[in-house]
């Protein structure tokens, strides 16, 4: 047929040629009523295997960050257009993830971040942690740990709940103690960024006698290691998860885009506390990663956010790992 256009009447010439060739549910099967639009997905919860301890990642919801320009900065509007454009993403709106680790040792349940909580400063796409914890089949109420890389408000907004509650009442919680008493001081936060005082506020102070500092280098649950990674915030820290041979490190805000900050990491992000540590940092961190192989959890990374890092030119390059060929954990 060299007209690209399918006319209907060919179609249903397709469909007697069919009767002809004996298929005849085709041909003579009736017309089939139309279904509404469902505007549903499936739960947003991912299990595998992590050596002996089974990982389950669960969402609390996107965070659109908004127009990419005014949030990643040290670079022309035409590079930042034209990485974005070479990676099929939209040049005029960043979308994030907040990819939330749940890991079962067997003796323990700890949560790595908590999302955004009551907040709605990035929208109503964000607090569905509580949501999808219950999805995954996992109790609020059975959580031992709350593990949290920093202060910031999307990741410390998910401790007391919209009952002015905690949203885990059994669980201690870990933070460097250098972003507990940053985030928490309006004084030091200052006027710009008062939304992300409160929030450290509002989910830090009710619980300030449950609250463990851990140190530099200090494995302060079992597997699971601190790594001070300061520049996004003044005590940024990101875990070195060890279960049998197996290794992850949930990279926290390392960088919260999978292209921008990684191809060029020296790009600074507008949110940073001191951007040029920040990039640092980043260069650092990513040169341990991709030297190692570490697989890797990224916070803000494409759902579910799990892949490793190598090098490219004078960048880094993210590669996601095809879930189907992980260690699935059975359902």
């Amino acid at each position: 047929m060299t007209n690209a256009v399918v006319s209907r009447r060919s179609l249903l010439g397709v469909g007697a040629a069919a009767g002809l060739y004996g298929l005849t549910g085709l041909a003579s099967s009736p017309v089939l009523a139309k279904g509404p639009f469902l505007n549903t997905q499936a739960p947003t919860f991912f299990r595998f295997k992590l050596g002996a301890a089974e990982a389950t990642i669960i969402s609390d919801g996107i965070l659109p960050l908004g127009d990419p320009h005014a949030a990643f900065l040290g670079i022309s509007p035409g590079d930042l257009d034209a990485m974005l454009t070479s990676n099929f993403l939209p040049v005029g709106a960043a979308t994030l993830e907040q990819n939330i680790l749940v890991l079962n040792t067997g003796d323990k349940i700890i949560i790595f971040d908590n999302g955004m909580g009551v907040s709605k400063l990035f929208g109503d796409t964000t607090g569905k942690m509580l949501m999808t914890l219950k999805q995954a089949g996992i109790e609020a109420k059975d959580v031992d740990a709350l593990v949290m890389t920093h202060a910031h408000i999307d990741h410390c907004g998910g401790v007391i709940g919209p009952d002015g509650k905690p949203s885990f009442p059994n669980a201690e919680l870990f933070i460097s103690e250098a972003d507990f008493a940053f985030w928490t001081d309006e004084a030091k936060v200052g006027p710009n960024y008062k939304a992300f005082y409160e929030q450290a506020v509002r989910n830090l102070m009710p619980v300030k006698d449950r609250i463990t500092f851990f140190k530099d280098g200090q494995e302060f649950l079992p597997g699971v290691q601190a790594m001070f990674t300061p520049g996004h915030t003044v005590g940024h820290t990101i875990f070195l998860i060890q279960s049998s041979k197996d290794q992850l490190c949930y990279i926290g805000d390392i960088s919260h885009h999978p292209v921008l900050l990684i191809e060029k990491p020296l790009i600074e992000f507008a949110y940073d506390t001191d951007p040029k540590q920040a990039a640092k940092t980043r260069v650092r961190v990513l040169d341990m990663l991709a030297a190692n192989r570490t697989r890797i959890l990224g916070y803000h990374f494409p759902w579910p956010g799990i892949g490793h890092i190598g090098k490219a030119g004078d960048g880094f390059r993210y590669f996601p790992t095809a879930v189907h060929t992980m260690d699935v954990a059975p359902l």
